[in-house]
């Protein structure tokens, strides 16, 4: 007997449960498959996200910062804390809490909304059937009128480092350590690579951060980029820039093995060595065992599921979404996708807006930004205005002794359309939702410079400098006076 669904989804991540409970909210019957186990065998919601990635990395990049603070941060403010230690145990188990809660909110929610949440794997077959096999049960067959692939991405591994028992790990590997690390290295300066050695460098461990790029965050402006290296390095994280890793080797028994790594950088070959080594060099689709040969899905060059603008795969009524597809792999874009596919499928004509996805970095100060950069402009040859303003003389920066970073506003020379906001400072991950509204509603940089902002907040960084695009912040000396 084949059960049948208006909707299955195959993956249960940001992508996936976003897509299951807004069928089900439009009134589709959903099903959705996910495999993961958490650490005791069970099933869980959530994904890579909730489970292995974005929230217990937060919770611990939270949880550090107020370590690093206390210990360092608050005596300017007139609080003497006396000696502060780290109770790593707590700090885990916390972590662990909050992934538990948040996981389990999302199988309320199924619950709630009527979504199946079917636990094991999937496999797309041809005509839109779904080969489910549970955990622990004989396989059966699903048929879906339309189904959604959203099996998310896994950690790259590369062979000059392969992952070892807990001293070569990825970036699950390096949220479970169970003591700080004296010495640790780290390969890729990129957001997962960054994010990590901050934890461990604000619990004490000495960072080696190895990046076999030449520029740091190329993704992200220069100006940004350059200023953010000079902030993580006087933090005491050691980046290495043009230093590919080429082997290492694990020595010593038990508690006393170090892995020397050896990398090439302009001097020839060099070694360095660690207590505990973390592979950080980006993340792959993970499509294993998810395609029959005759689905009818197709894979482009890079082994990401192709779709098209609304995410549709060249099988009829099947979508992918998230981490398979093209664009960045994001947990936020993945939950647009996936509320846009369910809402296509139910006739609704939404879609999502790819120059206006948002990147962070959760470091401290963190680094955010949406739309272009300057070389991007430059390298288009479109002619642009830029707008900048420090925290260093905003009001609540200074007052909460935070003050590191800039607010930089990119508008176009002719219309004066936003093409990008790039910042770098406290609460940068909250303050680019504001540049990400304006720029959802074609605003110009003299619309910002036309809204009122709250004083004193930081926000009014992003105010000031979308009025320098004119020449007209108020709390800066203009170089160039403008009418």
């Amino acid at each position: 007997m084949t059960d049948k669904y208006d909707v299955i989804v195959i993956g249960a991540g940001p992508a996936g449960y976003h897509a299951a409970i807004r069928c089900a909210q439009l009134g589709l019957s959903t099903a959705c498959i996910d495999k993961s186990l958490d650490g005791g065998g069970k099933p869980v919601l959530g994904g890579t996200c909730l489970n292995w990635g974005c929230i217990p990395s937060k919770a611990l990049l939270d949880a550090s910062h107020k370590f690093a603070e206390a210990q360092h941060g608050l005596a300017a403010l007139g609080i003497r804390t006396g000696e502060v230690s780290i109770d790593l145990d707590v700090m885990m188990a916390r972590k662990g809490e909050v992934v538990k809660g948040l996981t389990g909110g999302i199988a309320q929610l199924f619950q709630g909304n009527g979504v199946k949440a079917l636990a094991g794997s999937g496999k797309l077959l041809a005509g839109r059937q779904v080969e489910f096999t549970p955990h622990d049960g004989a396989v059966q067959i699903l048929q879906a009128g339309h189904v959604i692939l959203a099996p998310g991405s896994v950690p790259v591994e590369i062979p000059p480092a392969p992952l070892t028992d807990d001293i070569i790990v990825d970036s699950k590997g390096a949220l479970e350590f169970a003591a700080v690390p004296k010495r640790l290295g780290v390969i890729g300066a990129g957001v997962i690579g960054l994010e990590l050695g901050s934890v461990w460098g604000r619990l004490g461990a000495e960072v080696v951060v190895l990046e076999a790029l030449e520029e740091f965050l190329p993704m992200a402006d220069e100006r940004i980029a350059r200023d953010a290296l000079k902030i993580l390095q006087g933090q005491g994280l050691d980046i290495r820039l043009g230093a590919r890793v080429t082997g290492s080797e694990i020595r010593g028994k038990g508690a006393k093995r170090t892995v020397t790594v050896t990398y090439q950088d302009k001097s020839g070959e060099q070694h360095v060595e660690v207590d505990r080594l973390i592979v950080a060099v980006g993340r792959r689709p993970y499509t294993e065992g998810l395609l029959a040969p005759d689905c009818g899905v197709n894979l482009d060059e890079r082994g990401f599921l192709y779709v098209n603008d609304l995410c549709a795969t060249d099988a009829p009524h099947v979508y992918a979404v998230g981490d398979v597809v093209r664009g960045p792999m994001l947990a936020h874009k993945a939950m647009e996708e996936g509320v846009m596919v369910a809402e296509r499928i139910a006739g609704k004509k939404p879609l999502v807006n790819y120059d206006t996805v948002p990147s962070v970095i959760y470091t401290h100060p963190e680094i955010a930004w949406v739309g272009r950069t300057e070389q991007q402009l430059k390298a288009s040859g479109e002619p642009f205005n830029v707008g900048t303003f420090p925290f260093s003389v905003n009001g609540r920066a200074l007052a909460a002794h935070d003050t590191q970073g800039l607010v930089k506003v990119l508008a176009d020379a002719a219309t004066d359309r936003i093409l990008g906001v790039h910042i770098l400072g406290a609460q940068a991950s909250e303050l680019i939702a504001q540049a990400v509204i304006a720029m959802e509603f074609d605003a110009s940089a003299e619309d910002l410079g036309l809204t009122m902002f709250a004083h004193p907040t930081l926000s009014e960084a992003l105010h000031e400098a979308a009025l320098g695009v004119a020449g007209h912040a108020i709390h800066m000396v203009n170089r160039k006076k403008r009418k």
